[in-house]
């Protein structure tokens, strides 16, 4: 079993954050959104696992080299032209070698049973099972078409008109069966993989239910960091345990002066908080600045600019 993890994409809609480092480190409580998916993999003992990677992949390498790789055995996969979920995928056939594989996307944090999910899957016999994610938003998110223990449309694409409050998590298991309806080139895996198998084969799938955190825009970035504070899920503590992570959501690197007070939100390596300065519901990335007396609210920090969230 491999576990494959999507992390090319270029983080449009969280810009400027982006600007200055790929989506994928994007901390969520002070610890790069990618580890959590990574901390999945490795509760459910896959250590062996793949991670596409296009827009500063480099940023990216480093980090894990400068963590020896969290004690997995990584191979990047680098597009020069970026591939999308089903190109960035197919494009790692021969990586995969005929092995089921955990997919999983480094901008979302869940605390998704791997092991429980693959059993699942296994014992079904289907080409492959999804992973979806059940809230009242998903008219507006992107409904998945469900009938008994299969899906059978995305976003109504093939005019089944079925409804449900499932949405797809991004995660899933896969099997070689897949593969041969992924093309190569730019690509959505369900709108070539997932698709071709509800027309041709089956897709199944297992709903969760818990924890399921998107962090695509600034707002649900900031959304997730104050959700994750209280670790009500244990998905933060699990960092620590399978990856060595601390768990600081006031990083100690941070210089908060006196009379700074700090409310419901996240503080980053190297942040300053002036004197008399009211940070709440917030996040201040790492070197952000808020002046002596600011008042911070609702908001995101990045170096001297507050984005409002």
């Amino acid at each position: 079993m491999k576990g494959f993890i999507f992390a090319a994409g270029f983080g449009e809609r969280l810009r400027p954050i982006t600007d200055g480092m790929p989506k994928p480190l994007v901390p969520v409580v002070n610890i790069p959104a990618i580890c959590y998916a990574l901390a999945l993999l490795r509760r459910a003992g896959i250590d062996e696992i793949i991670i596409n990677l296009h827009y500063r992949a480099h940023d990216i390498v480093r980090f894990f080299a400068a963590h020896g790789d969290f004690g997995c055995r990584l191979f990047f996969s680098f597009e020069e032209e970026i591939l999308g979920t089903g190109g960035g995928l197919k494009n790692c056939e021969r990586q995969i070698d005929g092995d089921e594989c955990v997919i999983l996307n480094s901008d979302v944090i869940m605390d998704l049973d791997v092991a429980a999910l693959v059993d699942a899957h296994r014992r079904t016999g289907d080409p492959a099972t999804v992973v979806l994610h059940r809230t009242p938003r998903a008219s507006e998110i992107g409904m998945v078409g469900v009938d008994g223990d299969r899906v059978i449309d995305f976003k109504n694409f093939l005019e089944r008109g079925a409804r449900s409050d499932y949405i797809y998590s991004g995660a899933a298991v896969v099997s070689s069966r897949l593969f041969p309806y992924l093309v190569p080139e730019f690509s959505s895996i369900v709108y070539t993989g997932y698709v071709e198998l509800i027309r041709n084969a089956r897709l199944g799938y297992v709903a969760h239910e818990s924890c399921w955190l998107d962090i695509g825009s600034l707002r649900s970035f900031r959304e997730a960091n104050l959700h994750m504070l209280e670790d009500r899920d244990g998905v933060r503590s699990l960092m620590c345990h399978e990856l060595g992570l601390p768990q600081d959501a006031i990083s100690r690197d941070a210089r908060i002066r006196d009379r700074a007070v700090v409310r419901n939100s996240v503080i980053g390596d190297g942040a300053v908080l002036g004197e008399g300065a009211l940070v709440e519901n917030s996040v201040v990335l790492s070197g952000g600045v808020i002046a002596a007396n600011a008042r911070i609210v609702d908001s995101v920090v990045f170096g001297d600019r507050v984005l409002t969230a």
